[in-house]
């Protein structure tokens, strides 16, 4: 049976955390798939230090986007994170909001069209405000036009606040 759970946040709201103890509940080997391209230093850092939290018990996969290259049906999928997936849709396609747009929820229709149970954690970078930048801009109306796309189709949400999990559909 297919089950979708999106879990957001703000940064450092414990999200990735909650979602990897949460998918261990539900399986013995939980699928990770972490959707990050590597820019810097900095961020390969942060990469590394999700990975050292992760045992041997999961198995792990690196997709920058098609999701659904990947059979998962039956397993517990854990998709880290939305954001710097829509990240690569949006630069990949020149900043053009409307085409990421399209693509990733296309994308996403494939992938969630297997029967598991898919954990999806994202980003509510429009929480911290408008920011100056145009292109900020931008990606933000996607990224929280995409984070609509995926709730409305969850079967749950939960907003990590402070590392809370507080529940917002069931």
């Amino acid at each position: 049976m297919k089950r979708i759970i999106l879990i957001t946040g703000g940064s450092r709201s414990g999200k990735s955390t909650y979602a990897e103890k949460l998918a261990l509940s539900l399986s013995p080997t939980p699928v990770y798939i972490a959707t990050a391209r590597i820019w810097d230093d900095d961020f390969r850092e942060r990469v590394e230090q999700h990975q050292k939290r992760r045992g041997a018990e999961w198995i792990n996969i690196e997709e920058e986007k098609e999701l659904s290259r990947h059979r998962l049906a039956e397993k517990v999928v854990l998709i880290d994170c939305v954001t710097l997936w829509c990240t690569n849709f949006f630069f990949d396609m020149n900043s053009d909001t409307e085409q990421a747009l399209a693509a990733a929820k296309e994308e996403f229709n494939r992938f969630t069209e297997q029967e598991a149970t898919f954990i999806f954690v994202t980003n509510e970078i429009g929480m911290g405000g408008v920011s100056e930048n145009k292109l900020q801009q931008k990606f933000t109306d996607m990224q929280g036009w995409m984070n609509q796309y995926i709730a409305s189709r969850a079967d749950e949400v939960i907003l990590m606040v402070a590392g809370i999990p507080m529940q917002v559909k069931k």
